[in-house]
């Protein structure tokens, strides 16, 4: 299966720390939004934090997909938000 992080920049799906940095600054920007911005950089760090140990690396690619897929479908959400266009195909 294909890694979803090459719709990422590769300066940040090859780098944990800032596909981390971008991650909170996403939560931020929701947060401040939604006005629960402590709660969202919260969870977050402490999903980075527990799985930093992890030396699998079939499972940190998984980890690294994940927190990319998020990152992605928050641009998507904006996008259309933004613009009024619908980008996926849903229902």
């Amino acid at each position: 299966m294909p890694s979803l992080q090459t719709a990422l920049p590769p300066e940040l799906a090859n780098n944990v720390i800032r596909l981390y940095r971008e991650c909170l600054r996403r939560a931020k920007y929701i947060g401040h939004q939604k006005h629960n911005t402590e709660l969202l950089v919260n969870m977050v760090r402490q999903q980075f934090k527990r799985n930093k140990h992890e030396t699998d690396p079939e499972k940190i690619q998984k980890m690294k997909d994940d927190a990319a897929r998020g990152l992605i479908n928050h641009i998507l959400y904006e996008s259309e938000r933004l613009s009024g266009r619908k980008f996926s195909k849903s229902s």
